[in-house]
């Protein structure tokens, strides 16, 4: 993503309507039973949705806040390579990045083979994961802010 695109996605609603993303995938590939291969039409509006949501809305009048902080901290953790970050926020986010990965593991298959327990359980592992690691980016945004290449980041 370009800065134009970043700013954008520090939007509120762009982090919490990207959330939607995964419903959305499971509503298409679950419509399959109703719709056949027509369901690849809601699945390509899935898809769709998760690359346009980053860059539908506009930049936020405010970044004081705990999603795009998050968006800042996510910044910080992909730029990690030429900026090293602390030692406390090396493993963390990787554990929760594997065990978000776990849960969509079983909403793949609990759509596969409708089963709607496994699904949830999918889903909310997914999610729990994807929002621990905000919180987590949250934290190294935090920590990271003082430093030029982020300062400027929130206004």
């Amino acid at each position: 993503m370009d800065e134009s695109t970043w700013k954008r996605h520090s939007n509120p609603w762009s982090v919490v309507t990207r959330s939607t993303v995964t419903p959305i995938l499971v509503l298409a590939l679950w419509s399959r039973v109703v719709f056949g291969w027509y369901s690849i039409i809601l699945v390509i509006f899935g898809l769709i949705w998760m690359y346009v949501n980053p860059r539908i809305f506009s930049p936020p009048k405010s970044t004081n806040n705990w999603a795009s902080k998050g968006v800042f901290g996510e910044r910080v953790w992909v730029n990690r390579d030429k900026v090293p970050i602390p030692e406390k926020h090396r493993k963390v986010p990787n554990i929760l990045s594997i065990a978000s990965g776990i849960g969509f593991i079983f909403v793949i298959f609990g759509t596969y083979t409708l089963d709607i327990l496994i699904v949830l359980f999918g889903f909310s592992l997914n999610l729990l994961g994807k929002l621990w690691f905000v919180d987590r980016m949250v934290w190294l945004y935090e920590d990271m802010k003082h430093l030029p290449e982020y300062g400027k980041f929130e206004y």
